[in-house]
């Protein structure tokens, strides 16, 4: 089963409405916002860190940056940027570099930057370069459960 189709199978079970959004193969969360008419600030972008050790997955918006040191003193721990090498096998259903900000689904915290959490809705890659999900960030709190914290370099 593909990353996409997984997760719509979740949703579903969930009861969460979900809009699938095919759209042209991009490798940047800038250009899939766009490709799926979605304003940058509402794009939930998924980068991988480790917070003291451990494999999390940093979800912001598609114009920001991770700010390892903004994301370490909001968690008191410290935070580095995870390589490729490091997360290429963890998202096996999943295109490298198109994971959803799900990480309950790989046993993973998600953090997620406080003015992603401002929009009514957010799209996110599916586990494809060319499918996109969006969904009410409600929905998305209640289901992976981030911690919000200032992540961004302009949180």
């Amino acid at each position: 089963m593909s990353g996409t189709d997984r997760l719509m199978s979740y949703l579903d079970d969930e009861g969460v409405k979900f809009e699938l959004i095919h759209h042209h193969t991009d490798h940047t969360a800038g250009q899939t916002a766009w490709d799926t008419h979605t304003p940058k600030e509402a794009f939930a972008k998924t980068v991988f860190v480790f917070v003291d050790d451990q494999l999390a997955m940093a979800v912001l918006p598609a114009d920001q940056l991770v700010s390892e040191t903004k994301l370490a003193l909001s968690l008191g721990v410290e935070v580095r940027l995870a390589t490729e090498f490091e997360f290429e096998n963890v998202c096996r259903d999943c295109e490298l570099g198109a994971e959803p900000p799900f990480g309950n689904l790989y046993d993973l915290p998600v953090y997620v930057s406080p003015s992603l959490a401002e929009n009514e809705a957010i799209t996110f890659n599916a586990g494809s370069h060319s499918e996109a999900l969006r969904i009410g960030y409600a929905d998305f709190a209640r289901l992976a459960e981030p911690e919000v914290v200032p992540l961004a370099r302009h949180d």
